[in-house]
């Protein structure tokens, strides 16, 4: 790939008329009678190499310095922290889609046991994100078996898209603009019987070791979205793409750091930075992924140590339970799942239904636990303390990004 604009940085899209008709006629007449449009080709990128400016190399350098230490420091000893930013980066990468429910209906959409729409996507959300990362953990491949698979995860539970969960688009999509036809979109992508080349580029690009790694995620997750392969549900794998490349090199190896808590802060740049990457300037996304997990990673060791102190406040007032006990363990549980149910609790600690069961009343009553509102049938209950951060961390995020920017 050669640049002759020495104002670029990366190869751009290029431009390609290409002839349209509606597959159902509908819509106002000037979208019935498009017949030609105008689609973004991105180009193939599986060879490219990224010459960075010296401050940009310091500052990706930096990110995954500070991202590596703190995976060496609270990866193996706090996987409640991992839980924690999952549920973190699933929640907030849902509301750069607009999707957003309340910690409560999220719980019970986690637990199978009835939640909104909203709730439910986001549930699923997670399930996608932690599918792709163990299998690029697994398999140190970024493949696109699981890029199918956690699409399926994300789109089985909804009633509109179940058919076409995990399965590549066969029809041509669009960004903004017409719900009719292309007119007025922000962004066309490759026509579809151009997506599985398309595809098999960036697979390979994804699967090299010879770039830095954060340069190779946020490219990879620009490519992503430029080729757009799905009807719906491109935004949230595609972000799920940034932590699978990041596993696959072992930037991490225990951490998912919630990025997308400092992207959802401002949509609209992180909107533009995709753009600036289609126009053919790939800096912009890089330095916003090398932001977004400095500030995600600063705010972590924050919540790892809120947690530490969480389950040391929960020791004493649950009576200093002893290691090994029903009590105990549910405690420890509850760090790493706080929101649960007696099944879950009986199955995950090893207990009696009736054990459990005693455990979440003695919980209850210390106020670890509270109960989930509308589940008086079929009980949830809600480890308050570990939610809180939960939201306190994507707030934590979002401010600090909101401080950087504004500098």
């Amino acid at each position: 790939m050669t640049i002759d604009d020495p104002a670029l940085d990366w190869a751009p899209h290029t431009a390609e008329v290409r002839p349209w008709r509606q597959r159902t006629v509908r819509g106002p007449r000037a979208d019935r009678r498009v017949r030609e449009i105008i689609v973004s080709l991105p180009p193939m990128i599986r060879d490219s190499d990224y010459p960075m400016p010296r401050p940009l190399a310091a500052m990706t350098a930096a990110s995954a310095g500070d991202l590596g230490h703190l995976d060496l420091v609270h990866g193996r000893t706090l996987s409640a922290l991992n839980h924690l930013q999952l549920r973190t980066e699933a929640v907030d990468s849902s509301k750069i889609e607009d999707v957003d429910a309340s910690l409560a209906d999220y719980g019970r959409a986690l637990l199978g046991a009835g939640a909104n729409a909203s709730a439910v996507s986001m549930a699923s959300a997670t399930a996608a994100l932690e599918r792709m990362i163990r299998d690029a953990q697994a398999t140190r491949r970024i493949r696109p078996e699981a890029v199918l698979q956690a699409h399926h995860e994300l789109f089985r539970r909804h009633p509109d898209e179940a058919h076409r969960a995990g399965t590549f688009r066969t029809t041509q999509n669009w960004v903004g603009g017409s719900d009719y036809s292309p007119t007025g979109a922000l962004h066309v992508p490759p026509p579809p019987e151009t997506v599985p080349d398309y595809l098999d580029d960036l697979f390979a690009f994804a699967n090299r070791d010879d770039l830095p790694a954060l340069v190779q995620a946020a490219i990879a997750h620009a490519q992503f979205e430029s080729i757009h392969p799905f009807i719906d549900g491109n935004g949230r794998i595609g972000r799920a793409l940034i932590h699978a490349v990041l596993r696959r090199r072992r930037a991490t190896r225990h951490l998912t750091v919630p990025i997308a808590s400092a992207l959802v802060a401002h949509r609209d740049r992180y909107f533009d930075a995709l753009g600036d990457y289609r126009a053919g300037r790939a800096s912009t996304i890089v330095a916003m992924l090398a932001s977004a997990t400095s500030i995600a990673t600063a705010e972590s060791w924050r919540t790892a140590t809120h947690l530490t102190d969480v389950r040391a406040a929960w020791q004493q007032a649950a009576g200093d339970p002893r290691p090994g006990t029903t009590a105990y363990r549910l405690l420890d549980l509850l760090t790493d799942e706080p929101i649960v149910n007696g099944q879950l609790v009986a199955t995950r600690i090893g207990a009696t239904a009736d054990d459990a069961a005693a455990a979440i009343r003695a919980c209850a009553a210390a106020g670890i636990l509270v109960q989930a509102p509308r589940s008086r049938r079929a009980p949830v209950w809600l480890a308050r303390a570990v939610l809180d951060e939960i939201h306190d961390l994507s707030v934590r995020i979002q401010a600090s990004n909101r401080r950087m920017r504004s500098r």
